[in-house]
C-alpha cells in the first residue's frame, strides 16, 4: 500500500510539514517523484485545465517545466481541517524569451487515509515583472 505521511487527520503541525514537503518536491522539479505525491486517481484543476489520474499530472509536469524555465516555488499553509489543506503560493519562472513572471494562486488539496493527495484545485494567475524584481531565489 502506498503511503505518504504525515496521515490525515492533520493538525497545525503536520499541515505544515505536509506543504513544505510539496514546496520541496515541487522545487525539485522531478515529475517522477513529485507524482507520487498523488493518488492513481488524483483529480485536478489547473487553471482552465482537468486532469486526471497521476499519470496525467507526470506529462502535465514534464510539459510545466520544459516551458516554465529556473521554477522556483514558495508555498504558505493557508488552513486545514480533518483531510483537507488549503495553501497560498507564489513562484517565479522565466519563459524561452528571457520574459520573468510571477505567479500567485491558491490551491485546495484533499488527501486520502494514506496521505496521498486525491484531489488539487488551483487557481493561478500571473504577472510580467522584470528579473530586478524577483523575490524568490
Amino acid at each position: 500500500m502506498e503511503q505518504k505521511p504525515p496521515f490525515p487527520p492533520f493538525n497545525f503541525e503536520s499541515a505544515t510539514q505536509k506543504v513544505q514537503m510539496a514546496q520541496d518536491a515541487w522545487n525539485g522539479k522531478n515529475p517522477d517523484k513529485v507524482a507520487l505525491a498523488y493518488t492513481i486517481d488524483t483529480e485536478w484543476r489547473n487553471r482552465d485545465l482537468f486532469i486526471n489520474g497521476r499519470e496525467a499530472v507526470k506529462q502535465f509536469l514534464i510539459q510545466k517545466w520544459e516551458k516554465e524555465l529556473d521554477y522556483k516555488l514558495k508555498k504558505e499553509l493557508w488552513a486545514f481541517t480533518d483531510s483537507r489543506i488549503a495553501v497560498r503560493f507564489e513562484y517565479e519562472w522565466r519563459d524561452v524569451g528571457g520574459q520573468w513572471y510571477r505567479s500567485y494562486g491558491n490551491e485546495n488539496w484533499e488527501f486520502n487515509e494514506h496521505g496521498l493527495m486525491q484531489k488539487r484545485f488551483a487557481s493561478i494567475n500571473d504577472v510580467k515583472i522584470e528579473e530586478k524584481d524577483r523575490r524568490i531565489h
